[in-house]
């Protein structure tokens, strides 16, 4: 029997800068200002604006904390929104990363309700350069947000971006099981 949840969470297996949705989680970095991975991409397929504005905030705020989240206008995207989330880099799973992870999930999805935000499409956060193991961050990915959910009325639709079969593999498993 699925859960009342399962209908507000997809994984699907592509390009985070292609989904239909009203906002797409970055996994940045602490400046803000673009550079490899899926920060180097969504910051390509977004143009200008989505720079401008992460300029705007870096000379605000200083960038962007681990573990914290801000958000820009999609700008060339098809999605309007573009939440920008600094996730901790792995450093054996002893200095506060699944904690630090879980804050990116939380605090991103906090954005996404204020907006009131109908939909959001999450990468794998810290799983790329930053070397957070797969199976771990899908665990942690999707406890954040089935709990998020479970509590909250927005997002209506949560979708988990895989990158890679296997990163669709653990979402599965994880979503099931």
């Amino acid at each position: 029997m699925a859960s009342p949840l399962s209908g507000r969470i997809q994984i699907v297996r592509g390009d985070i800068t292609r989904q239909p949705v009203a906002a797409i989680v970055n996994a940045a970095n602490s400046s803000l200002l673009g550079g490899g991975g899926v920060d180097g991409a969504i910051h390509r397929a977004g143009g200008p604006q989505v720079l401008d504005e992460c300029r705007q905030i870096r000379a605000r705020q200083g960038g962007c904390k681990t573990g914290e989240a801000v958000i820009t206008t999609g700008g060339h995207l098809p999605a309007a929104h573009v939440i920008h989330t600094v996730g901790p880099v792995w450093n054996g799973g002893h200095k506060g990363e699944p904690e630090l992870l879980a804050s990116c999930y939380r605090n991103s999805l906090r954005l996404a309700t204020a907006g009131r935000l109908e939909s959001v499409a999450f990468p794998g956060i810290s799983t790329g350069i930053y070397g957070y193991p797969k199976p771990q961050a899908a665990a942690i990915a999707v406890r954040e947000v089935r709990q998020w959910l479970a509590e909250n009325e927005f997002p209506k639709l949560v979708v988990l971006v895989a990158f890679d079969e296997e990163s669709r593999r653990l979402y599965e498993q994880e979503l099931l099981g």
